[in-house]
């Protein structure tokens, strides 16, 4: 059994690769902080559908939710065989000259030690796995690691550059096991997290300055993420897929 585990499952790029893997045959377990009414309504889609899911609702930034959600998978689902390190934050845009260490320090917080801290609890699972060399991992970083987020959210696109070099290094670490590790990189992607940048319409005003002059969809996201983490996509490990429109 593929026992796949997406956090920050409950909205955009998240339910949408969690109802993808879910059609793949995948058991998702489906992360979330606080929204169940949204998680719900994925969780109802993927069993509609005929496929197969749970609901465990933890807040990431807490170390000690994060092993009990493990534990609770487990239980209910079995060993996670796939990781989708995908829940993020953004806040309000600012420059960096008026920026707190409060705020600096909060967005590495949650964006950054959550990825190390669930990826190890699915590392210790997966080598309990019957076949971990069928285990992978996937990163949702952002093209705001390469672009920088100037005059809008510097801070988030470090928190993403992070993410990029724990990506290559975790590859590295894991390659020998056969576990991969791999990364996509959105852009302007029709998500609520531009809501949490206090620009819910921002992909609408830049999408002209795009090569493809179109904003993403969460669904074309997740499919490069669900193609990453199946046996499709074998020998790929430490890549990158940017998902920007050609930024």
């Amino acid at each position: 059994m593929k026992v796949a585990l997406v956090t920050g499952g409950s909205r955009g790029i998240g339910a949408a690769s969690a109802k993808t893997l879910a059609a793949k045959g995948y058991a998702v377990a489906i992360n979330y902080k606080s929204n169940h009414q949204a998680a719900e309504q994925v969780h109802s889609e993927i069993l509609t559908a005929g496929g197969k899911a749970e609901l465990f609702q933890a807040d990431i930034s807490n170390e000690q939710q994060v092993v009990e959600m493990f534990g609770a998978i487990k239980s209910r689902l079995g060993l996670v065989t796939h990781l989708v390190n995908n829940a993020g934050v953004l806040q309000t845009q600012m420059r960096v000259e008026k920026m707190s260490a409060e705020r600096i320090n909060w967005m590495l917080t949650q964006n950054v030690t959550p990825y190390f801290v669930c990826a190890r609890e699915a590392i210790k699972q997966m080598r309990g796995a019957n076949q971990p060399t069928g285990c992978a991992i996937v990163n949702v970083s952002s093209a705001a690691s390469y672009l920088g987020g100037a005059n809008e959210y510097v801070d988030y696109a470090a928190a993403k550059g992070a993410i990029d070099s724990f990506t290559k290094g975790l590859s590295l670490e894991l390659a020998p096991e056969g576990i991969r590790v791999n990364c996509v990189r959105p852009g302007c992607i029709y998500t609520d997290i531009h809501a949490d940048g206090g620009e819910p319409d921002r992909v609408d005003r830049v999408a002209e300055l795009l090569p493809l002059k179109r904003g993403g969809t969460a669904q074309e996201v997740a499919n490069a993420i669900v193609w990453l983490l199946s046996s499709e996509a074998s020998y790929a490990t430490g890549t990158f897929i940017d998902l920007a429109g050609g930024k």
